[in-house]
């Protein structure tokens, strides 16, 4: 039985957030996430590479901390729902607010942006998380779009 468990790969899950909840950021609009958001994307590739970012938030919209979900090419980056759903288990969070940026400047979601959305907003539904928005962010410091300000979410 010991050379069994030898051979198994210990996990381990971390996260340390020393804040205070008081003195955390919180999001009321999708403004709020913007101004947050916006200055953690890499502002060297922003303008000629996608970036991906999630932000998690506790029951009272406290920002627990942002994650680098991935990095892609001029015209796309990929995010999969699982790690972003599972960052968010990790943190105990109640929220998400994803977002990525378009180098062009278009703030236009494609389809695929609106097919990935769905997929984590359904994915986090089924663990009783709230996928509270989508920002896709412009090089144009001010400008994005917001799903939930559109009604997509």
């Amino acid at each position: 039985m010991e050379l069994l468990t030898s051979q198994v790969a210990e996990i381990a899950v971390r996260y340390f957030n020393k804040q205070k909840a008081s003195d955390r950021p919180k999001v009321t609009t999708s403004s709020d996430a913007y101004h947050i958001l916006f200055k953690k994307f890499n502002p060297d590739i922003l303008h000629y590479q996608e970036e991906f970012l999630a932000m998690y938030l506790n029951r009272a919209n406290h920002v627990l901390g942002i994650y680098r979900v991935g990095l892609g090419g001029n015209s796309s980056v990929t995010a999969d729902p699982k790690i972003i759903v599972a960052v968010a288990l990790k943190v105990a969070a109640s929220g998400i607010i994803i977002s990525h940026s378009h180098p062009s400047g278009s703030l236009s979601p494609s389809q695929h942006d609106k097919d990935v959305t769905h997929k984590i907003l359904h994915g986090a539904k089924f663990l009783d998380l709230k996928l509270l928005d989508h920002l896709i962010v412009s090089p144009q410091s001010g400008e994005y779009y917001s799903f939930a300000d559109e009604g997509i979410i």
